[in-house]
């Protein structure tokens, strides 16, 4: 179980990139396969995750060691953005920081389904997928085997639903799930994946960015707009950034709001522009 400095790192972080990985949109799933790299490669080298979160390590210190591993891999530049901030948080046990990295690929690869249309269709296919090994118990045995090498475990994966016509994305949840076990059972992981595709399912982002705080009646106004405008339950990720001068900016997926003095002059310029 996790901490609660890991709880609030791992949540503030997810929601602060929510509307970044939501705007990158199919890209996101190449951001998604280099984060459950990292995952795998965290879980195998405890030394290496305790150095990216030791305390006593300052944070450029922790996120240079970060930059040189992902500038090895050839990560992507939100890869790196997002790396970059979760060695500057705090963790309750260095372990947590892979659960983050981990909790971060699937959202990479839910955004990813969301520009494809197939959120739902993800969703439902791990579910049969599930479904379809609870009364096979060898089958759940072998892909559940941290007695064998991970390559073991994926070869009979794809021996068994390698030709079963899952969708990408849930091939790779799927395989990710037995390939990198982290101390849980296949069955137990893809429950796990089904309830956050469903959470997933029920809320969008919407990112607003304002020099100050907003209060929680400012914060409710815009999640009462945003859900009659998208007909969906909306998560609002407030980003405060002093620099911002009057107004707001508000995004949501690729549609941008932009009441800001900047944003004005910025619509003004581009109305003379076009006369």
């Amino acid at each position: 179980m996790r901490g609660e400095t890991s709880q609030l790192s791992d949540r503030l972080a997810r929601d602060h990139f929510a509307a970044s990985l939501e705007q990158l949109g199919d890209g996101s799933l190449t951001v998604g396969k280099e984060l459950f790299e990292l995952c795998s490669l965290l879980d195998n080298n405890p030394a290496l995750e305790d150095k990216l979160t030791d305390p006593s390590r300052s944070d450029e210190e922790r996120a240079a060691l970060a930059r040189r591993i992902l500038d090895e891999a050839h990560a992507q530049p939100l890869t790196h953005e997002i790396i970059d901030d979760l060695v500057r948080r705090p963790w309750s046990q260095f372990s947590d920081i892979a659960n983050a990295v981990e909790d971060f690929g699937v959202d990479a690869m839910m955004y990813a389904a969301d520009a494809r249309g197939t959120t739902k269709i993800i969703a439902l296919e791990l579910a049969w997928l599930r479904s379809s090994i609870l009364n096979l118990p060898q089958v759940r045995t072998n892909l559940s085997d941290q007695t064998v090498d991970s390559s073991v475990r994926v070869k009979f994966y794809d021996t068994i639903f390698g030709n079963s016509g899952l969708h990408e994305i849930s091939d790779m949840l799927a395989r990710h799930a037995t390939q990198d076990l982290r101390n849980r059972r296949y069955a137990d992981t893809l429950s796990w994946m089904i309830v956050k595709l469903g959470h997933h399912l029920r809320e969008r982002v919407v990112s607003v960015t304002s020099a100050v705080a907003l209060s929680e009646e400012q914060i409710a106004r815009i999640k009462r707009i945003y859900a009659a405008k998208l007909n969906h339950k909306v998560h609002v990720n407030v980003i405060v950034d002093p620099k911002v001068m009057g107004g707001l900016r508000i995004r949501s997926g690729r549609d941008v709001t932009d009441t800001t003095v900047a944003g004005q002059l910025n619509n003004l310029r581009a109305s003379f522009g076009a006369k």
